[in-house]
């Protein structure tokens, strides 16, 4: 009887520790785009959970890279390629996120977490357009 119950405490938090705060719960609209437009409210809802709120990563179950003081931060086209197309276990959002979401969500990133000013921080959405991967080809396209 001793044994069963830390283990029926832990059954019956489990749901409670398993939710994510409230505030980094992602809102979508109808077809699977974030509601969300502020940068910081971006980051809340898609990027504190690995990166953590203070930008610091995480060690765990997987390695989630800092942000703060990262130097590749710095690089916009890194960040942006980063952030649209993902890379191993980041997935990519550029499905999800306008360009003016991104442009929000980096320039964000860039002046939160890389010691970037406002005004070097800032991505506009024309950068993002431009990195972005050309859309595919219509499926009823002839290929003759």
């Amino acid at each position: 009887m001793k044994r069963l119950l830390p283990l029926t405490l832990l059954l019956a938090l489990a749901p409670a520790l398993a939710q994510p705060p409230a505030a980094a719960e992602p809102r979508f609209s109808s077809g699977w785009r974030f509601e969300q437009h502020g940068g910081a409210a971006l980051y809340g809802a898609l990027c504190a959970a690995c990166h953590m709120p203070d930008g610091r990563g995480a060690r765990g179950a997987a390695a989630y890279p800092a942000l703060l003081g990262n130097p590749k931060l710095a690089t916009t086209p890194y960040l942006l390629h980063m952030i649209v197309n993902g890379n191993k276990a980041m997935p990519g959002f550029g499905r999800q996120l306008s360009d003016e979401q991104v442009a929000a969500v980096a320039s964000h990133v860039r002046q939160r977490f890389g010691g970037l000013d406002e005004a070097a921080a800032r991505v506009t959405p024309e950068e993002v357009r431009a990195l972005r991967p050309p859309p595919p080809p219509p499926a009823n396209a002839a290929s003759h």
